[in-house]
């Protein structure tokens, strides 16, 4: 049913007493709530399954004043599935299934902090509450304010925590001008590659001549290893809604689309649940707010090319065409969907807009650097041990980020590199780990913002074959549109390639230099004009290791398997035959109880026998 706006402020005042013991240590509610990460990591760990059992031993032990929650990702991925009882604010990870009766007897009906389940920080050991951990206590939320805190099916929960309260402020009070000097005036800027200003991409939508216009959220999110957008719309799906109307009441615009990968089930049941919820309480169609505003959201689903992640590949996937970008100009802002002036920002830069009218742009823009306002969320992943979702203010360092909130390298290996902004970035070397996190400084060292993936290897990595590794991606995802593109990263592939077999020759590096530059340059879209960046990056920190393959056919990391020979010393072979056991060409010969060798030229380097040698005796 349609809600007026003292209806909506009604539930807000409500609902926000109810759930105040959810960002509230000594709430005045007697309730405790359980809460269950339901982002797709926890949930192919089997969370909802938790969140069955939870409920049902609640209801088999006639339990009252405790409700199971769902909510979207905490952010650490690497210990999930995490519950997070409240008020207590303590943080169980890695839990299973059969761990649900001792929670709740113990911990709901005793009182008693079940120890074993509490999470294990790799510095400081067993923490009892989620602020404890290291992991957080550098991180700002301000995209993922809501993720982990309500949750993302009840629209309730959402306007209980200052959801449409932006809008209703933007509509009832403020002008179109005024919503766009405010974004302005922030210094917000897009996160989804380039960082071009958000107000000003606004702006030129806005003087467009009155007509048909459309607001567009770009969530093709299709970076190896990134998850930030995905989470955003998993955990917080209404913020999107809302940014999008305050976004098409600023330019002038009455119907916005959301383009989603279909790959993200999760993420489209929960976008199509908050948009069915709004047009139900008529924050979105027509009339919003008792005014004359109106303004709808569809999704449209992504088939998952890399390409449409580029705005106007996208807008020709939307219209039902082959996913290609068109020439510039004319920009989307003149010319986007069906020919009509169309803004598009991607999910990040959407969850930033509400905090900003909320909280105002003299706050948001105190966040950060002179350049680089607000904060920046990455899908931390790699050689890290905790892996996750992080939001740091901009100016934050690598080094920061990878050691004091990623809790640095396992195995005690060493720090060698770290990759930002996805296929189209650079690999960043040791001597850069204090470089502050922001556009400019990225750039300046070769790589990129990017959306946010940011990889981290250690010393076992053999940055030739990563940049291979990036390099066949994006041959793969090229739409083929333009030549430099189509046939000079495949030509850059074959080159890698040839490295990497120890076939190579330094006119072959020289060559691979000489393509990379031609592409940067004559590429049509920025998805080709970046794609060299890895090769590019690589080759400017790490030549050594390029020399080393050309011309001592050696690969230090071990990685490129024809420049490696898998071998079993003599003096520790005891003639177990678990090898000749384990190898599937049958390059393993000899008698029981006898010394084994390896047929070189049979050998596929699978290194199965390295792992079932129970002796150390294959290198």
């Amino acid at each position: 049913m349609k809600k007026s706006l003292e209806e909506i402020n009604a539930i807000r005042k409500k609902m926000r007493n109810e759930l105040d013991l959810r960002i509230n240590d000594n709430p005045s509610c007697r309730e405790r709530h359980i809460l269950v990460c339901n982002g797709t990591g926890c949930t192919s760990s089997k969370s909802p399954k938790i969140m069955e059992r939870l409920n049902e031993l609640i209801k088999e032990k006639n339990i009252d004043n405790v409700r199971v929650v769902r909510t979207g990702c905490f952010g650490l991925c690497s210990k999930g599935p995490i519950i997070i009882v409240r008020p207590e604010d303590t943080f169980y990870s890695l839990v299973k299934i059969e761990d649900c009766d001792e929670i709740i007897n113990s911990h709901i009906i005793e009182g008693k902090i079940v120890d074993r389940l509490l999470c294990k920080d790799i510095s400081v050991g067993k923490v009892n509450k989620l602020d404890e951990l290291p992991f957080y206590k550098k991180q700002k939320r301000i995209v993922l304010k809501n993720c982990g805190v309500i949750d993302p099916e009840n629209i309730d929960e959402y306007i209980a925590f200052d959801g449409y309260k932006a809008l209703e402020k933007v509509i009832t009070s403020m002008s179109q001008d005024e919503v766009i000097d405010e974004i302005s005036k922030s210094g917000l800027r897009g996160r989804g590659g380039a960082g071009f200003p958000t107000g000003k991409k606004w702006s030129f939508v806005k003087v467009e001549p009155d007509g048909q216009k459309y607001v567009v959220c770009n969530a093709d999110e299709g970076d190896p290893g990134a998850f930030m957008d995905r989470s955003v719309l998993e955990g917080d799906p209404h913020t999107i809604l809302e940014a999008m109307t305050i976004a098409g009441y600023a330019v002038g615009a009455n119907q916005g689309y959301i383009y989603v990968r279909a790959e993200y089930p999760i993420a489209v049941k929960r976008l199509e649940i908050a948009i069915k919820q709004a047009r139900e309480y008529g924050l979105l169609g027509k009339g919003i707010f008792g005014t004359d505003f109106d303004f709808d959201i569809d999704i449209r689903l992504g088939a998952g090319a890399f390409v449409c992640g580029e705005e106007t590949a996208l807008l020709e996937s939307i219209e039902g065409k082959r996913g290609q970008p068109r020439l510039k100009p004319p920009y989307p802002a003149h010319s986007g969907l069906w020919g009509c002036p169309t803004l598009i920002n991607n999910v990040e830069t959407y969850a930033n807009i509400t905090q900003i009218i909320l909280n105002g742009a003299e706050w948001y823009s105190s966040i950060g650097t002179e350049t680089s306002k607000g904060t920046k969320v990455f899908a931390l992943g790699g050689n890290v041990n905790n892996v996750g979702l992080v939001e740091v203010p901009m100016g934050t360092t690598l080094r920061e980020i990878i050691f004091d909130i990623g809790g640095g390298i396992p195995n005690k290996r060493e720090f060698k590199a770290a990759q930002t902004g996805g296929p189209s970035g650079g690999c960043i070397p040791k001597q850069y780990l204090d470089t502050q996190i922001d556009y400019e400084s990225l750039k300046s060292i070769g790589s990129m913002m990017g959306s946010g993936g940011l990889i981290v290897m250690d010393d076992t990595k053999c940055m030739v074959n990563i940049a291979k590794f990036y390099l066949e991606f994006t041959v793969s995802e090229s739409c083929g549109k333009c030549t430099p593109c189509r046939i000079g990263t495949k030509r850059m592939l074959e080159i890698l390639t040839k490295i990497c077999d120890g076939l190579g020759t330094e006119e072959d590096i020289e060559r691979l230099n000489d393509l990379a530059k031609g592409i940067v340059k004559s590429s049509v879209c920025g998805l080709g004009q970046t794609a060299p960046n890895p090769v590019l990056s690589t080759m400017k920190y790490f030549m050594d290791e390029y020399l080393e393959h050309v011309n001592d056919h050696k690969c230090r990391a071990k990685e490129c398997k024809s420049l490696t020979q898998i071998v079993i010393d003599p003096e520790k072979c005891k003639g177990c035959d678990l090898c000749k056991k384990a190898c599937p060409v049958g390059a393993i010969s000899g008698e029981k109880a006898q010394v084994h060798t390896i047929n070189q030229e049979k050998c596929i380097k699978c290194r199965s026998c390295l792992q079932t040698c129970p002796f150390k005796a294959i290198n």
